[in-house]
């Protein structure tokens, strides 16, 4: 439990607003350690991805605290020299932006590298990708379930856009939000995640339209990622399922023959 407690305390800031109380943090934690992952048996156990079922349970349990159209930004360039403590204000979010019909206004230069309003770890695209890399270097994720996020994303994100449903262009949809930071470390979890070659296709896949379908179609949630990994949890154990039989009654018709 004690694990638990030290590895969610360190991943479920990542995926908060700056301004989200440490309290809040702490019943989060709690809630999601006990509840999401030791009532399973445990590490390794754990059917959802614990630090987004603690967003997932701040987000609907204190949901001003967990807005997702309108966070805590500094008012100084964070580049200026000289300045003193800056002041603060609240200003709606890209995704925020584009929820009620706008284009957002910061270029796609800022949300690459991160000098985007948002939750503390999915704002700068580089620091994300160099996380990617030594993931993938380490071999603790899959590229095949990280490419297929990617990719089903793209696709819908295109297809939205073909249609006139979104006003932003197909790739910004991907480097806006939490897209990349839950593409690269949540959609990965190996725990949580598909486990056959072919079913890690079909999740990752999943995972990336669904996204994008929840950003365009449901104006009054922003942000789409977190459920849609959720969502990919819960189908991840079937569609290894579905995978295996499927090779199984191959084998067994080419064993017929």
């Amino acid at each position: 439990i004690q694990e638990g407690y030290l590895v969610s305390g360190i991943i479920i800031p990542m995926i908060l607003p700056v301004g989200c109380p440490l309290w809040c943090i702490a019943i989060a934690v709690a809630f999601a350690v006990i509840f999401g992952k030791e009532i399973f048996g445990g590490t390794g156990m754990n059917i959802f991805n614990v630090a987004l079922l603690a967003r997932a349970f701040l987000f609907f349990s204190y949901p001003t605290k967990m807005s997702g159209d309108s966070v805590w930004v500094a008012t100084d360039s964070i580049f200026g020299l000289g300045n003193t403590l800056p002041d603060a204000f609240t200003c709606a979010t890209p995704l925020g932006q584009m929820a009620q019909g706008s284009a957002p206004s910061a270029s796609l230069f800022d949300s690459i590298v991160g000098l985007i309003p948002g939750s503390i770890g999915e704002t700068s695209v580089i620091a994300i990708a160099i996380g990617a890399v030594i993931l993938l270097w380490t071999g603790i994720a899959s590229w095949k379930t990280m490419l297929s996020v990617f990719l089903g994303g793209s696709v819908m994100a295109a297809i939205f856009q073909a249609t006139g449903q979104t006003p932003v262009e197909w790739y910004e949809h991907i480097v806006l939000g939490g897209f990349c930071f839950g593409a690269v470390f949540m959609a990965t979890d190996p725990v949580t995640s598909a486990r056959t070659e072919t079913g890690k296709w079909i999740y990752g896949i999943l995972i990336g339209a669904l996204a994008v379908i929840i950003r365009v179609m449901n104006p009054g949630y922003p942000e789409g990622m977190m459920l849609a990994i959720l969502f990919g949890n819960m189908m991840a154990p079937a569609i290894d399922f579905y995978v295996v039989e499927a090779n199984i009654s191959k084998r067994m018709k080419r064993a017929k023959k």
